[in-house]
């Protein structure tokens, strides 16, 4: 006898959802999954019955096996949804995919999210993080966090931050007197390309180039650790680096400040569900602790 292989629920799920709907995007919304989770459960049945089951494109459509499988299917989703033991009463929970660089997902998303979870309570978040030059599409996600200009990228900034020269109390003391901008030129100066120092040089009035000397660090985070370590001074944002600067592990030498290279945007999400009530939050949340941020500065320094 032929050998019998079953797809999965969750494909014929899928199958049935994207016939009726028309769309992955559709299947996606009714079945609280990501359009690419129902085009590859479809791929998976599809590689299971040997033929393709539709023909992509703006709008699906099934080929003829696909019309001749989705009368079985049908019948068979409606001889399990007949079943009272299939029929439990459940809340219907919202998953949501959010994407972030990750000392932006460290230090701002994740501290913030009980405020989100607590007025969304039939939302479940799932957070992903982006890899700086490693994930320039990023992962499938519902909302987006990038570090670029918007112009380029599109988007929406969440927050205007500023960037100034941080350091540890302990480099600060190896060092000689920082009484001017112009004497960070005997300071080891930490450097990242998502933070260029030139932004800062102008606003500052120093006519030097990017440093070139001393390791190369292509995360935020990682500069961050490496000026709380003392290994040199870091341009830092205070929105990330508030609870150092609060507890006087970091220490800013200056007080002048500029407008980095790059700010955080949320780019474009799906446009129902959850994906732009998070967005909307994220904004409102960004903006107040840029507001925090920037009124600890103040007092670091009238101190």
């Amino acid at each position: 006898m032929p050998e019998l292989r079953f797809p999965s629920i969750d494909g014929l799920r899928a199958f049935e959802a994207a016939a009726r709907l028309g769309t992955f995007e559709k299947a996606a919304e009714e079945l609280a999954v990501t359009a690419s989770a129902v085009g590859k459960r479809i791929a998976t049945v599809e590689d299971l019955l040997g033929t393709p089951l539709f023909q992509r494109g703006p709008r699906l459509t099934l080929t003829p096996a696909g019309k001749e499988y989705l009368s079985h299917v049908r019948a068979a989703l409606g001889l399990l949804a007949a079943a009272p033991q299939h029929r439990v009463a459940r809340r219907r929970v919202q998953r949501l995919r959010v994407s972030a660089p990750p000392t932006f997902a460290r230090q701002i998303l994740v501290p913030e999210l009980p405020d989100f979870t607590a007025t969304h309570p039939l939302v479940e978040l799932e957070v992903v993080l982006s890899i700086p030059f490693l994930d320039a599409e990023g992962a499938e996600a519902d909302v987006l966090v990038r570090h670029g200009d918007a112009a380029a990228v599109g988007g929406i900034e969440l927050m205007r931050d500023v960037v100034l020269p941080v350091a540890a109390p302990s480099l600060l003391a190896r060092l000689p007197p920082l009484a001017s901008p112009a004497d960070l030129a005997h300071a080891p100066l930490l450097r990242t390309p998502l933070e260029p120092w030139a932004p800062w040089f102008a606003a500052a009035g120093l006519p030097w180039a990017e440093p070139d000397e001393g390791p190369r660090l292509l995360d935020l985070g990682l500069t961050l650790e490496a000026a709380l370590g003392g290994q040199g001074v870091a341009l830092a944002r205070p929105s990330l680096a508030r609870a150092w600067l609060e507890s006087g592990a970091l220490v800013a030498p200056f007080a002048i400040t500029a407008l980095p290279a790059h700010q955080y945007l949320v780019l474009a999400h799906a446009g129902s569900g959850a994906a732009p009530q998070f967005a909307q939050w994220l904004r409102r949340r960004c903006e107040a602790i840029s507001r925090q941020a920037t009124a600890l500065l103040a007092v670091r320094r009238a101190a």
